[in-house]
């Protein structure tokens, strides 16, 4: 998977740079909210990189637990977990393979990393992610990259400036996979850094089917972390869903 030599250097740079406090407190409101934990309940943080999510939501009581395939993302969590004493499990390694055991009352994937998946590997994904949660147990997804956002406005070229970062984005649609592969470009002090992804779009309906047959039920679908309900072109879609009871 291209995902796996993607994050590291000047991109990891760039995206701790690209993320505020203010940000990473109102989607841990978010989460706190719509996973309805009790105080100490375990938490499953997928792809949780450096953990600014699962750090916050230590803070709040919850047993946290962070697989990352990002060695660099990983030893900063850890190094913070020590110093600030927080309960935090940080793992190495890929959440496809990673052996876990299970016993999660709430778990979430935020920040694009849902649309990494083509439809087979989809569906491993989220029975693997049911396999983890307890009956009734809750999952949120975020995605700015489901159809409903995506195509309405579908940028071929962007650029945004990142604190010191320049960073381009070069998009092509492939409309036989319905995914997008893009061209990244991270320029910062005359260094640059090329990558690639590859990201596969959804229909909210293709969602529904997915997640019914891996076990999982969507309850809510929201447009943004005040609760608003998703709509046609809203750039971000909050999916939550809760594991069927036995």
């Amino acid at each position: 998977m291209w995902y796996k030599n993607f994050f590291s250097g000047l991109v990891q740079d760039a995206w701790k740079a690209a993320q505020t406090d203010e940000q990473t407190e109102l989607e841990c409101d978010f989460l706190n909210d719509v996973l309805e934990l009790q105080t100490g309940q375990r938490v499953l943080d997928i792809f949780c990189g450096h953990g600014r999510h699962a750090l916050e939501l230590a803070r709040m009581d919850y047993a946290v637990t962070g697989v990352d395939i990002a060695p660099e993302s990983i030893r900063d969590l850890q190094k913070t977990a020590q110093r600030q004493k927080l309960p935090i499990e940080a793992i190495t390694g890929d959440f496809m393979t990673v052996s876990l055991d299970g016993g999660f009352h709430g778990a979430y994937c935020l920040g694009n990393s849902f649309s990494f998946f083509p439809h087979d590997q989809m569906l491993v994904f989220l029975r693997k992610i049911a396999d983890q949660l307890v009956p009734g147990g809750r999952f949120v997804a975020d995605t700015a990259l489901i159809a409903e956002s995506i195509l309405p406005d579908f940028q071929e070229r962007s650029w945004m400036q990142i604190d010191e970062i320049t960073f381009l984005v070069e998009n092509e649609y492939d409309v036989r996979e319905s995914c997008i592969n893009a061209q990244l470009t991270y320029l910062r002090h005359g260094e640059t850094v090329r990558r690639q992804s590859r990201h596969y779009v959804y229909t909210i309906a293709e969602m529904h089917r997915l997640f019914a047959q891996a076990g999982l039920v969507i309850v809510e679908l929201f447009g943004n972390l005040d609760g608003s309900d998703f709509v046609l072109g809203d750039d971000r879609l909050f999916l939550v869903a809760q594991k069927k009871p036995e």
